[in-house]
């Protein structure tokens, strides 16, 4: 099991920037894919962007042009990078983790809320 903790969420004005952090408890050079996640009030959990250990990385449609994933394989952490922030960006952001490729089984991260004003 991996324990996750996810920090840098916060209040932002719209077109204003935040960068997520999500610090994993082992090397995550060992964790198969990491991804963030974002859930808004009433709706659905929905995948913002995901990245696999051999550098590969998704975006949901269109998030590539304000969010980027990134990796810190030193400091077991993963990054969402948010610029041009909009209202509706605002949500709880999750991260999580599939260790095993072959395995279903993923840990979450506790979330962190981001809140964009307009």
């Amino acid at each position: 099991q991996v324990q996750l903790v996810e920090s840098g969420g916060g209040l932002v004005q719209t077109g204003g920037s935040l960068r997520l952090s999500c610090a994993a408890s082992e090397s995550i050079l060992n964790i198969y894919r990491m991804g963030w996640y974002r859930q808004a009030g009433g709706k659905q959990r929905e995948l913002v962007a995901s990245s696999l250990n051999d550098g590969r990385v998704n975006y949901k449609d269109g998030a590539e042009d304000r969010f980027t994933i990134s990796r810190d394989n030193a400091r077991n952490t993963i990054y969402l990078q948010m610029d041009r922030l909009k209202p509706e960006d605002t949500a709880v952001y999750y991260c999580n983790a599939r260790k095993d490729r072959y395995s279903d089984y993923i840990d979450w991260g506790q979330g962190t809320q981001v809140t964009v004003s307009s």
